[in-house]
């Protein structure tokens, strides 16, 4: 799970957020504190942070290695910040940070199962692979590339936990692929689902296709060239567009890509990132006219960003009125600063430290 900080410990960057099993049966995804190797152990805060906690936006409370309540805030002072931002400065420092989506993290209930239709239908490579039973999970990394240039997703299974609710909340990824037709054929033998058959988006426009992996998730294929970055989106829906867009430019410093309004499919979406959708994946925003919350389930867990300083993000994100959850600081027994936010939704982001997440992949 290295930095799983994305995790669900505040997941995956929060790698080292991983899921463990609650007492009445649920999985929850916790900070690592197991390390048997600094790199796989990144984002494992040895945090009680229960499931509940981490998908409704409530402030956790962390525990050392004694089992005692460290407080967020002192973790933040264990790493002897100083921040004095304004609102203006903030604006500043988060337009100079080097920020990037690293990967998305979510839960399934049989990882087996879901490698398996990842790597031979969706073109995906396995990177890296533990299982980790004093804690009650296993988990993996896949992506197309190296993480230290791609996107990648992060599959975390609880022992016991065979089946997930998705919820309304969630919408799809996305991945490019050089020819859709060919690629639904595959899913077909593997036994995979095809939810909607390929065909054009609008008439002459490029071929695109929906199918579903072995938990529900849902994955949108798109008819593209090569590309350096075949996983092209993580698709949320919100319940007010212009004020999500506010936020994600303001709090995390995206830019606005794009923005379509859908007369026809009743809704509008924004494509947010920190780079251009060739050469990034990107978060699409998607608001369905009339519809103002969803249920988030509990399959779906939060994105990792990484930046250059986690105290100074943190600060601009309160500045720029978003809710911290996780206070900034190194997870417990390791060095990798991270922290976490929601937005106004109460979709979870983990920003993980630039420095310490390429020291955990060297």
């Amino acid at each position: 799970m290295a930095l799983q900080i994305f995790s669900l410990k505040i997941q995956q960057p929060l790698n080292s957020i991983f899921p463990c099993s609650t007492n009445n049966g649920c999985s929850v995804f916790v900070p690592y504190a197991y390390n048997p190797s600094r790199r796989l152990a990144l984002f494992q805060l040895t945090t009680a942070i229960t499931q509940s906690q981490l998908f409704n936006g409530k402030a956790p409370e962390s525990l050392n290695a004694e089992g005692k309540v460290i407080e967020s805030g002192t973790i933040a002072e264990l790493a002897q910040s100083k921040i004095a931002l304004n609102d203006e400065n903030a604006s500043e420092w988060i337009k100079k940070d080097k920020r990037r989506m690293l990967h998305v993290v979510y839960r399934v209930g049989n990882l087996d199962k879901t490698i398996k239709f990842y790597t031979e239908c969706l073109g995906m490579k396995v990177l890296r692979k533990r299982d980790i039973p004093e804690e009650g999970y296993s988990n993996a990394f896949l992506s197309y590339g190296p993480e230290e240039s791609n996107f990648a997703v992060e599959l975390t299974y609880n022992y016991g936990v065979d089946k997930y609710d998705i919820g309304t909340g969630f919408g799809h990824f996305g991945i490019a692929v050089e020819d859709v037709a060919k690629m639904v054929d595959l899913v077909k033998a593997k036994g995979g689902k095809v939810v909607q058959e390929p065909g054009p988006i609008k008439d002459g426009g490029p071929m695109i296709a929906l199918v579903e992996d072995p938990d529900g998730y849902n994955f949108e294929l798109l008819e593209r060239g090569p590309t350096p970055e075949p996983f092209r989106q993580v698709m949320l829906r919100v319940g007010d567009l212009d004020q999500s867009i506010n936020f994600y430019k303001k709090a995390y410093g995206m830019e606005l890509l794009r923005k379509r309004d859908n007369p026809d499919n009743k809704n509008t979406i924004a494509i947010m990132g920190y780079g251009p959708e060739d050469k990034n994946a990107v978060l699409e925003l998607t608001y369905v006219y009339g519809v103002k919350s969803y249920d988030k389930g509990n399959g779906y867990g939060q994105i990792a960003v990484g930046t250059d300083d986690v105290y100074k993000t943190a600060e601009a994100i309160k500045l720029k009125g978003g809710e911290i959850v996780l206070e900034p600081g190194p997870l417990p027994g390791i060095n990798t600063k991270i922290t976490a936010c929601v937005d106004p939704d109460g979709w979870k982001t983990v920003f993980v430290d630039n420095a310490d997440f390429m020291k955990e992949l060297e």
